[in-house]
């Protein structure tokens, strides 16, 4: 029987002691949560400790073999670039010790019912009342922001996941830094897309500087803009689902499993609006110039073969 890797978190950094400190509550809460498991995290710049003195720890406890779990939404610059140097550091550090490295974190359907939550909290729902009619509501996503357009994509891309099946009026995307349109800006089209009731939603997983300064934005722009309602949501928080969304990237991780997208692919995971084509079979494209002889080209579902 071998030992499973232990688990190693990465964290983005911040300046913000209190953001630093959820991170860091976080990683001792996942260790709590699985004792069987050494558990360690680290930030690649701003925070103490460093990932290098999170490996040092598990390395001193005897591990050899670990799994690191980027603790990120999106994949931009750290999470393929800083991220994996870091470990290529560490392993000629401490040389016999070998690892593989996990997906970021969104946008997986069990972060989106955690905003989902978010926003009916900033509505008024809780108190036994019902949250106010989603039709009216048109959401703003924040995204962190990249000078990588992928990354950037990914937030537009999670934006289009939270507004699908779920009844809001939109859900438009902006970001905090590095990219257009900045909070101002998204909240303008907002009001030119005719938005009744605006609900700024940081996607972020901690506190810190940057949702901060989304918060301070919104307040600037409302006050500037009374004829529009405009409501702060908070960030996603040290949820039971982030816990378990960093257990199943580490279980991906462990198991070596580089796999394509599939959290929010709609026959495999019953998205809202969507549940009936979970499990249905899939069908080669018919494509004109196939004329029923197989000369070695299959047109498979876009490639996505439902045998995983």
């Amino acid at each position: 029987m071998t030992t499973p890797p232990a688990l190693l978190i990465a964290g983005h950094g911040t300046r913000d002691e209190a953001g630093a400190e959820a991170f860091r509550d976080f990683v001792r809460e996942l260790g709590r949560r699985h004792p069987e498991l050494p558990v360690a995290g680290g930030f690649i710049e701003l925070s103490p400790p460093p990932l290098g003195e999170a490996v040092a720890d598990l390395v001193e406890r005897g591990v050899r073999r670990f799994a690191a779990v980027p603790l990120m939404l999106v994949s931009a610059g750290h999470a393929k670039g800083d991220i994996p140097a870091a470990l290529a550091r560490e392993k000629e550090r401490h040389p016999g010790i070998s690892y593989t490295y996990g997906r970021p974190l969104g946008p997986h359907p069990s972060l989106l019912a955690v905003l989902e939550r978010r926003l009916d909290e900033a509505l008024g729902a809780g108190e036994g009342r019902a949250p106010m009619d989603r039709a009216d509501v048109t959401v703003l996503l924040v995204g962190r922001g990249s000078t990588d357009p992928d990354a950037n994509a990914e937030v537009h891309k999670a934006a289009r996941l939270l507004w699908e099946g779920r009844g809001y009026a939109g859900v438009e995307t902006a970001f905090v830094s590095l990219a257009a349109p900045d909070v101002p800006s998204g909240l303008d089209r907002c009001l030119k897309l005719g938005a009744r009731r605006i609900v700024v939603l940081p996607y972020f997983l901690f506190t810190g500087i940057l949702p901060e300064r989304v918060r301070q934005q919104t307040e600037g722009w409302a006050a500037a803009h009374p004829e529009a309602e405009v409501r702060s949501a908070d960030v996603i928080g040290p949820e039971p689902e982030l816990l378990d969304l960093v257990m199943e990237r580490y279980r991906e991780a462990a198991a070596g499993e580089a796999r394509m997208n599939c959290d929010s692919c709609v026959y495999r995971i019953a998205l809202p609006g969507f549940e009936d084509k979970v499990g249905l079979p899939q069908q080669p494209h018919f494509h004109p110039d196939d004329d029923g002889h197989d000369h070695g080209h299959h047109h498979h579902h876009g490639g996505h073969a439902h045998a995983h």
